[in-house]
């Protein structure tokens, strides 16, 4: 299929203007296929030619103007438009369309719990063309009106309020103008919760078999999107620009949540059928806030091209993590966004395939869809922080509204977007975005006491380019507590350009960075690493404690800092640690990286060991019930780092933990997982556990456990369902190959290593891009840290013919694996 170039678009946007879409869809034609007819109207401002975008099972009719057009010229996805007279003009296309089982384009599910179907729309970035006939780029906005025909008890729901007509067919009201990638569908029987807010119809809807566990959490959920409303309308001078706000919690998508204007869908994961964290919750709460937020920066006003998507994801995230703070119980939003988000952005921007979070070249859609990671989220929300902490909040706001008002229901660029924030401060805008929005990579900060004439005073090292305004954490030790640090001051920095700021005595720990404002890898003078190795647990804020956390990190993964003194750190202050997303994200590093990939083979089992002490201190100091977050973390990552089966096997037989949890289906799939791996269970009892649990997630704990078996035969029947059948929807591809390679299995998978390229390589270019990244990502050997494997891994890169996606990928993880080389001391 031919991919869409940027300079296709501009031609075809200078060509067209493209006014509506009536889409008609009929959902009764089967299981394989879907009918699909579309009318657009459109104004050619020219005589000439262009196309149309349709990806059918079979195209049955095409009109143009009531004339004919042979449906055979459809070639590559495109569907050329010749002879175009200067004017008004009607396309009419009725096609047949295939579901997808990938998450792209309208999936299918069916749910095997109930036997109920289900079928949405993803169509970002280019997929609707899997749905209807489309001028597929986001700077021909038009008006949409769909109709679908559903089955007997369906619902129907779409970016505008829907009504069933006599007829039988659900009718969606028609939208403003918005984007091609923009228009939504979610039909089957699906259990609903509604209210109205503010005039407005709210809705939340969910699979019928997960209807209890949403019912639960209807009054979170939207009391969260009604508090995030209302603090977008005090915030953004627009109001919100849709007729309704439906979340529809979907089966097997791929993202977190896509913004659909007026219907916005999710994974279904977020509607919690077992024991989660109130950092869980926090980060569903995050999510609604986000998704809210791209109802002004994204639909109301949206980018121009693909090259500005971070105008989309960075402004979200940065207004997700902010209003989830300011409107919401909860008061955590930027430590876990320090311990988890921002890593991903740093990792992201140290590998070669890192790019500016503006980048000024995105050639086609095929090149944009790779941009979707830690720099266009993590990052450009680091950035926008700091930009708001530069320009003030109140003259940033003052931008923001700005340029909604300049651009609602249009296009924008980020010339347009520095324009509007220029507008509104006397500060140099445009130098600042040239700094931070075009270059690539992470500067480092390095604190400096230098002491003239018995005074002390700090100064900065920067290693990189940017300017940063940050403040410093000034800390001594707390006299009342023995190994405690206490906050002296903080202190606004300017980097470059601040004066040396006068110490008087010599603080015991000097914390750059403190509050995160910024965007930078921080290290430590001597004096501070020794006081952190005591210390650490006892500074008094957990956002502190994130940033330490995270430098700590950096610094074993740029070979500063020893695997194994990362770990003695986290034995000793770990178990003092109140904070849900810093116990996490230290485990999960712990355990994902250190113990799995930084340390030799010979050297894991001690690391696992360390972990299971420091996982039964936790539950130790948890018995009192006071701690039920903290608690399921822990029995979580024991459950991950066993080493022996029978703790473990103990607790599925008699269904709990002692003291708590009783083991709720997630947590006996995890343990059912493990004893797969430590060849301490077997089929027999996988499938038991399903006839427990015939869920879909029970569908993919089973899939991910017989994968995970110690087992030639089972091996090769999951590497078989992976890479030879195409029958695994996206996430049965993704649980199996989450339970193929483990570490404790290395001899008997040595095999299927360098099979993995070759095979690896083909199910991409049969099945897509979701399944690329998925093999990429998941099916990848990260187990295998060696010379070969990372040989093996470059000769693909730069031998093979690869899909975007699978090429990405698989830069990324090679990026890894010489990391966790030269980590161990074996890389160059």
């Amino acid at each position: 299929m031919s991919v869409l170039t940027r300079d296709e678009a501009q031609l075809r946007a200078q060509f067209l203007a493209v006014h509506r879409y009536t889409v008609e869809l009929d959902l009764t034609t089967g299981e394989e296929t879907f009918g699909s007819r579309t009318a657009i109207r459109f104004t050619a401002r020219s005589a000439g030619d262009t196309f149309v975008e349709l990806k059918p099972t079979e195209l049955r009719a095409v009109t143009l103007d009531g004339r004919p057009l042979d449906p055979e010229t459809l070639a590559e996805g495109r569907l050329p438009l010749r002879g175009l007279s200067a004017g008004e003009h009607e396309l009419r296309v009725d096609a047949v369309m295939r579901y997808s089982r990938t998450g792209e384009g309208m999936h299918r599910f069916t749910d095997p719990s109930d036997g109920e179907t289900y079928v949405y729309t993803q169509m970002f970035m280019d997929d609707v063309q899997r749905v209807f006939a489309a001028f597929d780029q986001p700077d021909l906005k038009a008006v949409f009106e769909i109709s679908v025909r559903a089955p007997q008890g369906w619902t129907v729901l779409a970016n505008g309020v829907t009504e069933q007509r006599p007829d039988g067919v659900w009718q969606a009201a028609p939208t403003p103008l918005i984007s091609t990638y923009l228009a939504a569908v979610a039909a089957g029987p699906w259990h609903s919760v509604r209210t109205e807010h503010r005039g407005l119809p709210f809705g939340i809807h969910c699979r019928r078999s997960l209807a209890p566990h949403l019912d639960t959490d209807a009054d979170e959920i939207f009391d969260i999107t009604r508090a995030c409303f209302d603090r977008y309308h005090e915030k953004f001078e627009e109001p919100y620009p849709f007729d309704s706000y439906d979340q529809a919690f979907v089966p097997e998508f791929n993202a977190g949540a896509m913004e659909n204007p007026g219907l916005v869908t999710f994974r279904d994961e977020f509607v919690f059928r077992s024991a989660v964290t109130d950092t869980e919750r926090q980060t569903r709460a995050m999510v609604i806030a986000h998704e809210m937020a791209h109802m002004w920066f994204g639909d109301l006003v949206t980018l121009k091209w693909w090259d500005d998507i971070w105008l989309n994801e960075s402004f979200a995230e940065y207004m997700g993590y902010q209003t989830t703070a300011e409107a919401t119980r909860f008061t955590g939003p930027w430590t876990e966004f320090a311990v988890t988000r921002k890593a991903w952005g740093y990792d992201a921007d140290q590998r070669p395939s890192t790019h500016p979070v503006a980048p000024e070249n995105v050639d086609d859609t095929a090149s944009a869809l790779l941009n979707f990671d830690g720099i266009s989220y993590a990052k450009g929300a680091s950035a926008l922080r700091q930009l708001a902490a530069w320009l003030g909040e109140k003259d940033f706001l003052a931008g923001i509204n700005t340029h909604f008002q300049r651009h609602k229901f249009g296009n924008a660029t980020l010339a347009d977007f520095i324009d509007s924030l220029a507008s509104a401060t006397d500060r140099d805008v445009p130098a600042w975005a040239d700094a931070w929005l075009r270059t690539t990579g992470v500067d480092t900060l390095t604190p400096v006491i230098a002491a003239d004439a018995g005074t002390r005073a700090l100064t900065v090292d920067r290693a990189g380019s940017r300017p940063h305004r940050l403040t410093a954490g000034l800390y001594d030790h707390d006299l009342a507590d023995e190994g405690g640090l206490v906050l002296r001051e903080r202190v606004d920095l300017d980097v470059p350009g601040a004066a040396p700021h006068p110490l008087g005595k010599r603080p015991a720990l000097l914390l750059l960075n403190d509050g995160d404002l910024t965007y930078a890898k921080v290290r430590f003078d001597p004096e501070s690493f020794e006081a952190l190795r005591t210390g650490l647990s006892g500074l008094p804020d957990p956002l502190t404690r994130a940033i330490v956390w995270n430098a700590l990190r950096d610094a074993v993964r740029d070979g500063e800092l020893p695997p194994d003194a990362y770990l003695e750190t986290a034995r000793a202050h770990l178990p003092r640690e109140s904070d849900l997303a810093v116990v996490q994200g230290v485990l999960a590093f712990a355990s994902g990286q250190i113990a799995d990939q930084y340390l030799p083979a010979g050297e894991r089992p001690a690391a696992l060991a360390t972990l299971t002490s420091l996982c039964r201190d936790l539950l130790r100091r948890t018995e009192d019930g006071d701690h039920p977050g903290l608690r399921l973390i822990a029995v979580r990552h024991l459950i991950a780092v066993a080493a022996h089966p029978d703790t473990i096997a103990a607790w599925l037989a008699d269904g709990t933990v002692p003291g708590g949890p009783e083991l709720d289906p997630e947590l006996r799939w995890r343990i059912l997982g493990r004893l797969a791996v430590l060849g301490a269970t077997d089929a027999a009892a996988i499938a038991a556990e399903l006839e427990r649990d015939p869920s879909a997630a029970g569908q993919e704990g089973a899939a991910r456990c017989r994968a995970a078996l110690p087992d030639a035969d089972a091996k090769r029947t999951a590497w078989d369902a992976m890479f030879t059948g195409d029958d695994l929807s996206n996430y049965l591809f993704t649980a199996t190959a989450q339970g193929f390679w483990q570490p404790e299995q290395a001899e008997l998978v040595r095999e299927y290593v360098p099979r993995f390229y070759e095979d690896a390589v083909a199910v991409a270019a049969r099945r897509g891009p979701a399944i690329a990244v998925a093999a990429g990502r998941w099916a990848f050997p990260a187990h295998a840290v060696d010379p070969e494997n990372l040989r093996l891994g470059e000769a693909c890169l730069h031998d093979t013919d690869l899909t975007p996606a699978l090429h990405r990928t698989l830069a990324d993880r090679l990026d890894d694996l010489s990391r966790a080389l030269r980590v161990r001391g074996d890389g160059e």
